[in-house]
């Protein structure tokens, strides 16, 4: 039997057992996978605190990413106990709950006696992947975003932010975060879009990429464009380009009621592998 000790802090000593559970699901761990291939493991530069419940062998028995978001990565009941425990001993930073769905629903029912109600429960998020050239033709138009298209980006940004989350991205410092935060996509590469005549009608973003996965994101088209198949043509160019060029596995996580995307998704070759969850406050 494995005795589990409460949920603690990692910090670089712990480098080599985090790696080794990073990549025993790099799909599912890639949004603090990159993170911690980019940064380390010292908060400061990490971005947030990774928390860690020890077995013997130099292993974790579970990861949990604390910073703007809340991350189980993974952990039995236990062990979820055990960073539901941590994080109750502090005020709530974090703007949502997100990660594998048995982990996250865990957490959330030790949390919401105190943190609760949430604002919106997304139970059931598939989260899909492939590692192979789109099945569809892709958009040739699709492009990286150039820095000196920021201003023209970020509407379309906050739009979709808009209608994917439900609340206004710029709310609070008046959209200074999230501006730096596109500014970051677009400088590193990681942002696309079509054009036409000028106004963007697709645009998608690579929102975590680690040394073997990259995460899709923001997918959207806008709203006088759609159904005319820009949207799946669209991720097509950027699984294309993830999986191409960058040789990474593209994934993306959707809702599961959102059976157009799914059906897109599908055509373009992407597979189940695994289920998220998201609490949003």
């Amino acid at each position: 039997m494995l005795r589990l000790a409460g949920a603690r802090l990692l910090d670089e000593r712990d480098s080599a057992a985090v790696h080794a559970a990073l990549a025993a699901d790099p799909v599912g761990t890639c949004m603090v996978g990159a993170r911690v291939e980019a940064a380390g493991l010292a908060p400061t530069r990490l971005g947030g605190e990774l928390w860690g419940v020890d077995t013997r062998g130099g292993k974790v028995a579970g990861l949990c990413f604390s910073g703007p978001n809340l991350i189980p990565l993974s952990g039995n009941q236990t062990v979820i106990r055990g960073f539901a425990d941590r994080a109750l001993r502090r005020r709530r930073i974090c703007s949502s709950l997100v990660g594998p769905a048995e982990q996250v629903i865990g957490l959330w029912e030790a949390l919401e006696p105190e943190w609760g109600p949430a604002r919106e429960v997304r139970a059931e998020q598939p989260v899909l992947a492939t590692t192979r050239r789109a099945r569809v033709p892709a958009d040739s138009l699709v492009r990286q975003v150039r820095i000196e298209e920021l201003d023209a980006y970020l509407p379309a940004a906050i739009a979709m932010f808009i209608e994917e989350v439900g609340i206004d991205p710029c709310a609070g410092d008046g959209g200074v975060g999230y501006r730096a935060r596109v500014a970051e996509l677009i400088s590193s590469g990681r942002a696309f879009a079509r054009y036409e005549h000028g106004e963007l009608v697709f645009k998608a973003e690579i929102g975590a990429l680690s040394s073997k996965v990259g995460q899709i994101q923001g997918v959207w088209v806008h709203p006088a464009h759609r159904g005319q198949g820009l949207g799946t043509a669209g991720t097509a160019a950027v699984v294309n380009h993830l999986v191409v060029r960058l040789n990474r596995a593209a994934s993306l996580y959707v809702n599961a009621y959102n059976a157009p995307a799914l059906a897109a998704y599908q055509k373009i070759g992407f597979q189940r592998a695994g289920s998220y969850a998201t609490i949003l406050f």
